[in-house]
């Protein structure tokens, strides 16, 4: 059994993929802000503090906020420090930021185990220009559920749904209509992320969370390119649900 990120990996998809992404409606944002061109720290580090942050920006506690990165501190007895972090977190100035970097560095112990936690938190430090692009994607973030929001659910995961090939995974946000995915990329949605989407739809839809029989659409956004990608489940043909869910999910 894997995770849903994991399983989409080892899945052929049909050309172009169960769902093109050249199918999504794109919209740009625009606030007239930007990134600087370099960072100092990983991809991965910055997209999980953006999202993270952004979910402790909208009210939800700090704790929830940060539930995975807690998680993967208690399992090398790191907890003290996390809870260190933790209590530093407080809005969106440079030491909150710079907490919450060190702080996601847990994720991967939890994610993937500790064979993958190769680099110590404690060393995690994001310089100027990375805590500045970290903010304004937070505030993007923000922007776009003034607009496409309220969030109605975030860092979700889909017990009932779960399977005999799929027993981990969790989603980004729900709004009253939409599931969502936050991808921190330079780059457009790819094929592997739609179907991520589809997936966590149809967990979602056999799981104990009554909010998926609302949802209407699948939506990415890109606070790094500031860009959103939406797409109505209506115009999924029935033959992809069934062969998804059977095939991929395992339903």
């Amino acid at each position: 059994m894997v995770s849903v990120t994991r399983r989409i990996t080892q899945i052929k998809q049909p050309r172009g993929g169960y769902i093109k992404p050249k199918e999504f409606t794109v919209i740009n944002l625009d606030d007239n802000q930007q990134l600087h061109s370099d960072e100092n720290e990983h991809g991965i580090i910055v997209g999980l503090a953006v999202d993270y942050l952004t979910r402790f920006s909208l009210g939800t506690p700090s704790k929830k906020a940060f539930e995975i990165s807690i998680r993967g501190a208690i399992n090398i007895n790191k907890l003290d420090y996390a809870k260190q972090l933790l209590d530093s977190i407080v809005g969106l100035d440079d030491k909150s930021i710079i907490s919450a970097c060190k702080l996601v560095g847990f994720d991967v112990v939890f994610r993937a185990g500790t064979i993958a936690y190769t680099r110590p938190a404690e060393t995690i430090a994001p310089d100027e220009d990375t805590i500045s692009n970290i903010r304004i994607m937070v505030d993007r973030s923000l922007s776009f559920f003034k607009e496409y929001g309220p969030a109605i659910k975030d860092g979700f995961s889909f017990e009932g749904g779960y399977t005999n090939l799929i027993n981990t995974g969790d989603g980004d946000f729900l709004t009253e209509t939409a599931l969502w995915d936050f991808k921190v990329s330079k780059n457009a949605p790819t094929k592997n992320h739609t179907l991520q989407l589809l997936v966590y739809y149809l967990m979602g839809m056999n799981s104990i969370h009554k909010e998926f029989k609302n949802i209407k659409q699948l939506g990415i956004f890109n606070p790094r390119i500031n860009k959103v990608y939406l797409f109505n489940l209506d115009n999924i043909p029935s033959e992809v649900i069934t062969e998804v869910s059977s095939e991929v999910i395992g339903y």
